[in-house]
């Protein structure tokens, strides 16, 4: 059964204050909660300072994107290497509102997942149907389509050492919510095609209702948008993946 993960992905947001007591309080919050790898994405001028407050501690570090080369002309990109440099062990991939609002294409993912990987750092690999596909019943086709755009691109094994995200874009900051019944359609989707890799929901997940997605069986964590900048709130999406990660076994 591959461990559980909640990662939070802070976007845009944040300052250097904000963030330090943020991390200082989760640090202190997730040191008796055992079984659930938890992590935090940061935007990244903040790489640098907070992996220096991360260290030595059980919070892992993040980026939210990556460029697809190593080095080059490419003013304003980010690379694997350097990610690296900073002790990033996650970088988000494919994210929905990369794919959305600066036009990332499945090929665009698919290099960038083999970049994270030959970096050592563990891609968290981002899925997802808008709502005029999820309403046109091209859910599994999309996600489908995503994911073997990725496949394509590497050896299915790598997929040992990746993560992947269940996101559906019309359940994100809209106020819409998918039910447990259609996240886990997906996630059982996905589950047989990706045995062995963790797979996580990234749709809105909150305190209220995180007991109900990481009961799921084919959830093994979450990817936490605005409830990963209150601690208090991401404290308790963690405590819920503790408790569904005793009861799965």
């Amino acid at each position: 059964m591959p461990s559980r993960l909640v990662a939070g992905n802070w976007k845009m947001h944040g300052n250097r204050a904000a963030n330090r007591a943020l991390l200082d309080a989760v640090v202190a919050g997730i040191a008796g909660l055992n079984g659930v790898e938890c992590a935090v994405c940061v935007p990244f001028p903040y790489l640098g300072e907070v992996a220096g407050q991360l260290a030595n501690t059980r919070l892992a570090l993040g980026a939210q994107n990556l460029s697809e080369h190593a080095h080059g002309a490419f003013t304003g990109e980010v690379s694997a290497p350097m990610l690296a440099e900073f002790g990033c062990r996650y970088v988000l991939v494919g994210h929905s509102e990369r794919r959305q609002l600066y036009g990332e294409t499945d090929a665009a993912v698919a290099a960038k997942f083999a970049a994270a990987l030959g970096q050592g750092i563990t891609p968290i690999l981002c899925l997802g149907e808008t709502l005029a596909e999820r309403e046109a019943g091209k859910t599994e086709e999309v996600v489908g389509r995503q994911l073997e755009a990725v496949f394509r691109a590497n050896d299915r094994k790598l997929f040992e050492n990746a993560v992947v995200a269940y996101e559906p874009v019309w359940a994100i900051g809209t106020g819409r919510t998918a039910t447990p019944q259609q996240v886990q359609e997906v996630h059982f989707f996905l589950r047989n095609r990706l045995q062995g890799t963790r797979l996580l929901y990234g749709g809105s997940v909150k305190k209220e209702n995180a007991a109900a997605l990481f009961a799921l069986p084919d959830v093994d964590g979450g990817l936490i948008g605005g409830a990963s900048l209150v601690a208090v709130d991401f404290l308790e999406i963690v405590k819920a993946a503790v408790r569904a990660a005793q009861e799965k076994g």
